[in-house]
């Protein structure tokens, strides 16, 4: 009990449940693919891809948030860290706004299994249990670049999320893995891809998280003195998000103007 205390003081939950909500979107996205592959291919490719892309990443986490946490000062991380989280939940902001919007389709998981799937039949492979290096790859590539995103947010929040900055991005990381043990659970009790996951709605609301955080730490890197201090970012928030609903009904206005 008291180690379990000890690291409940330590755990900084601005940092963890960022990390946990945007690696939930990417890890649901790399098992789209793993499955694919396992379902058309075999599963030992599919598995083993995935696990070198997994402890590849581990180590790149690592190694880079080690070099964060040691060597750069707070203040200049929040001002880099936050103008970059800025411009990353701008872009899935855009992409949410759109979508709502009605100009863009739906992120359909489903219907990306479902070509993923038809695209690795038509090459021919089959379903054998041998390794095969095209299913290897492709689960491998799938799970480094989703796992790359996680990274990125796993440092970005870990490292700047508080002054101590060992405990922050500890807890990004601890999000981050509850995220990975989630996804993983659910993917290999049902075997296929999580589309009642309301992926469309966790983008859009971690992009707000994402920019809000970006413009609290920005804020601070320049030494602006925010009301309510940590409390403002939900100020933040909310003010994004009623700028992003505005937005939707422009669209949706100028659309039906359109016709």
């Amino acid at each position: 009990m008291a180690l379990f205390s000890q690291w409940r003081d330590n755990v900084v939950w601005n940092s963890v449940l960022p990390a946990f909500l945007a690696s939930v979107v990417e890890f649901v996205e790399a098992l789209t693919i793993v499955l694919a592959v396992g379902v058309t291919i075999n599963w030992k490719s599919s598995l083993t891809g995935a696990a070198v892309a997994a402890a590849a990443l581990a180590i790149l986490t690592a190694i880079f948030g080690a070099t964060l946490v040691t060597m750069i000062p707070i203040e200049v991380l929040r001002l880099v860290i936050g103008t970059i989280l800025i411009l990353f939940g701008l872009q899935w902001l855009r992409k949410s706004v759109l979508r709502y919007g009605g100009v863009k389709s739906l992120h359909d998981e489903e219907a990306i299994y479902m070509r993923q799937v038809e695209a690795l039949r038509a090459r021919g492979e089959t379903n054998v249990n041998k390794f095969n290096k095209f299913g290897f790859l492709t689960a491998f590539k799938s799970v480094l670049l989703e796992g790359m995103e996680v990274i990125f947010i796993v440092i970005t929040f870990g490292s700047t999320s508080a002054a101590d900055k060992t405990s922050g991005f500890l807890s990004a990381a601890f999000g981050a893995l509850c995220a990975f043990v989630l996804v993983t659970a659910v993917g290999v009790a049902i075997h296929k891809p999580l589309t009642k996951i309301p992926e469309n709605t966790l983008k859009f609301f971690v992009g707000i998280m994402l920019v809000a955080f970006g413009t609290f730490w920005a804020g601070e890197g320049f030494g602006v003195p925010w009301p309510l201090e940590d409390i403002f970012i939900i100020v933040l928030a909310v003010i994004y998000i009623a700028l992003c609903l505005i937005l939707v009904q422009w669209i949706k206005r100028a659309g039906r103007t359109a016709k």
